[in-house]
């Protein structure tokens, strides 16, 4: 078994038109989901990001508010789960909600140091 990062990117334009019933209705399709995940023993953890952050380069003299976006979408959070190949992450992932949004997920395989 493997472990497999989710990077969840884009849906943030959508999310944030949702009204407050809206957006309860969403956040519950996303606990939904991850207690699936969690009963079939593949969720390791996962949480949202704030939106703000910074990056740093240069061996720390530069830092930027400038986050990289790929296709103009950002990191709009993570997840880590167990799956025993890269199918089956990606079978894992296809109730994900961030769909209904227009997001899409990142799937990276976590390798040992």
């Amino acid at each position: 078994m493997s472990r497999y990062m989710y990077l969840f990117r884009g849906g943030d334009a959508r999310t944030h038109q949702l009204n407050d019933q809206e957006n309860a209705s969403h956040m519950k399709e996303w606990e939904l989901w991850m207690n699936m995940l969690s009963e079939k023993g593949a969720l390791i953890e996962g949480m949202p990001l704030s939106r703000e952050g910074r990056c740093v380069s240069n061996e720390g003299s530069q830092v930027s508010k400038d986050l990289h976006a790929e296709g103009g979408t950002s990191v709009g959070g993570f997840m880590i789960v167990n799956a025993d190949n890269f199918n089956q992450a990606v079978e894992l992932s296809r109730g994900c909600p961030i769909f209904h949004k227009d997001g899409e997920v990142e799937i990276r395989e976590i390798k040992p140091m």
